[in-house]
């Protein structure tokens, strides 16, 4: 953080901080997660940190992509329905087979999907250009293995000639021993899950997923599903939050919601901060006689771990939604907390600024925010933002158009409006008036 000790808690509030520098403060202070090893499954998600190269050929070896048989070329050469070729089968090739039998002249072996070719064998023909080994018309499927393997008569018809390599799939076509598998810096999801699964890797080195805490603050919470009693609301914001560091790629633990009472709030954030690498609360930041995260941490070391613990600075930002923040680290491993406004649209435009690159940093990735398009306004009347202060406002985007329209009003407690929204559109602090057809940056939320 940019101030240098306690004594100069009251500077971050003193001034108004531009969204730049108050991003750039949370990301000089939080550091990727360190590397550790994981069984496949595990790293579901996860961030690899070392290149990953084939030490095996895929496929191993070559095998058939179709069910049929295992034929050469010479024997098949002029076949037809009309003059069709006769081959001996000699047996069959399941996937799997270990002693293959080899394919000799005016011979064919019985192949399956994924099987080895035999040696001898130069292509694949289909079942379905064959009887079968019935003696009648083309086959639809193979008999099955409890039936003799010879089909009637031991003898196979072929109804069309076959290629060289005919429905082979040749050794190291997928990729080549000593090739790059995966990238360092690439995030596994299932696809190369199933890539280093199949090159025979069974851990591998990855930054594991952060573990992000979510605590909602307000004496008026009421979770969801409970009655609602006079002057009370639901908590959405832990709800929206948690989901929110779930979809950036964390490990989400929602807290519900603590009372106005900065101990009872010191006392939450203590016991959670055994199982968090980034701490995120929602309320209690601004300056009303109730926001008790200013009370519970303003003070250096406030939860956990004593005065050398970290600190916690509460600033004003120049944007709207979202001008009151709160960034610091607390407790004996100096866990970063990220305090968040309390009106729903002021906390998730703060996740998605603040929060979201944070914990795409801990990751070890590259690109840390949302991909950022430029769009026209297509709307009935000019955006108007206040001076010195950069506009964040829900939108509608459409790419195949190019434009980006309004949803629902300014106000940062429409969430209504905020479910409807896919971007978020950007008026910059020099900018009180867009009109419409005017270009304008905007955030891209999906």
């Amino acid at each position: 953080m940019s101030s240098p000790d306690a004594s100069q808690q009251d500077t971050g509030s003193s001034r108004l901080w531009s969204v730049d520098e108050h991003l750039a403060d949370i990301l000089a202070a939080v550091r990727p997660l360190e590397p550790i090893e994981l069984r496949l499954l595990d790293a579901q998600g996860c961030v690899l940190v070392e290149d990953v190269t084939v030490p095996v050929a895929l496929p191993p070896f070559d095998n058939s992509s179709m069910d049929g048989y295992a034929v050469r070329t010479a024997d098949v050469q002029g076949a037809s329905e009309e003059f069709p070729a006769v081959l001996t089968v000699i047996g069959d090739v399941a996937a799997g087979s270990g002693e293959l039998p080899a394919v000799g002249p005016g011979q064919a072996a019985r192949i399956m999907t994924g099987a080895p070719l035999p040696p001898g064998a130069e292509a694949v023909v289909p079942v379905e250009w064959t009887d079968g080994g019935t003696g009648a018309g083309a086959a639809a499927a193979m008999a099955p293995a409890s039936a003799a393997p010879e089909g009637a008569g031991g003898e196979v018809r072929v109804h069309r000639p076959a290629q060289a390599r005919a429905h082979v799939r040749a050794r190291g076509s997928d990729v080549r021993a000593g090739d790059l598998a995966l990238a360092a810096g690439t995030v596994l999801g299932p696809p190369q899950i199933a890539l280093l699964a199949a090159i025979g890797r069974g851990t591998v080195r990855v930054r594991p997923r952060p573990r992000v805490v979510v605590m909602s603050t307000g004496s008026e919470l009421v979770q969801p599903g409970e009655a609602l009693t006079s002057g009370a609301i639901y908590d959405s914001n832990s709800f929206a939050l948690a989901a929110a560091a779930r979809d950036a790629g964390a490990i989400a633990y929602r807290v519900g919601a603590v009372a106005d009472d900065a101990e009872s709030l010191k006392a939450a954030i203590e016991d959670q901060l055994v199982r968090a690498d980034l701490l995120v609360t929602t309320g209690g930041v601004s300056v009303g006689a109730y926001d008790v995260v200013k009370e519970a941490l303003s003070s250096a070391g406030a939860a956990g771990g004593g005065p050398d613990a970290g600190r916690m600075e509460f600033r004003k930002i120049a944007m709207q939604p979202g001008k009151p923040q709160g960034f610091g680290t607390i407790g004996p491993d100096h866990t970063p907390l990220l305090a968040l406004p309390g009106n729903p649209v002021s906390s998730y435009v703060s996740f998605e600024l603040f929060v979201r690159p944070a914990i795409r940093t801990l990751m070890g990735l590259p690109d840390v925010s949302r991909p950022v398009v430029r769009a026209r306004l297509d709307a009935d009347k000019a955006l108007t933002s206040p001076a010195g202060r950069r506009q964040f406002l829900r939108g509608a985007h459409r790419p195949e158009a190019g434009t980006v329209s309004p949803v629902g009003g300014s106000g940062s407690h429409l969430i209504a409006a905020l479910a409807h929204a896919d971007a978020l559109m950007v008026v910059p602090e020099d900018v009180t008036s867009v009109e419409p057809g005017a270009e304008l940056d905007v955030v891209l939320l999906g």
